[in-house]
């Protein structure tokens, strides 16, 4: 099944990436906070959120390339990433949402 990306569906994602990066990003943070208050030294404490900061800024939930040639694949990233439940898509085209469901299942 192909889908060619609607003007109406990339105009609702360009609206809706901010808030869903926001949102991640907020969880993020508060997983770092927990990281943080751990029961270890504090150079420990330090290099292992260095790590997961270095891991963190590499998914799309944090760094999303806005080009409509890649909002599909930005799609799916966001909904493996777990930063997007398949309800947040309730806005787009059906065909779009069916596309999604089609390759999450495939």
């Amino acid at each position: 099944m192909d889908y060619t990306i609607k003007e109406s569906d990339w105009k609702k994602f360009k609206t809706k990436i901010a808030d869903w990066q926001e949102n991640y990003m907020d969880r993020l943070c508060k997983e770092y906070i927990v990281l943080l208050s751990q029961d270890k030294s504090s150079a420990d404490r330090f290099w292992e959120l260095e790590k997961r900061i270095q891991k963190d800024k590499r998914c799309i939930g944090v760094t999303c390339e806005m080009r409509r040639s890649v909002m599909l694949q930005n799609l799916l990233g966001l909904l493996d990433e777990k930063v997007i439940r398949i309800e947040d898509l309730d806005d787009f085209s059906d065909e779009l949402k069916a596309w999604v469901k089609m390759v999450i299942r495939a």
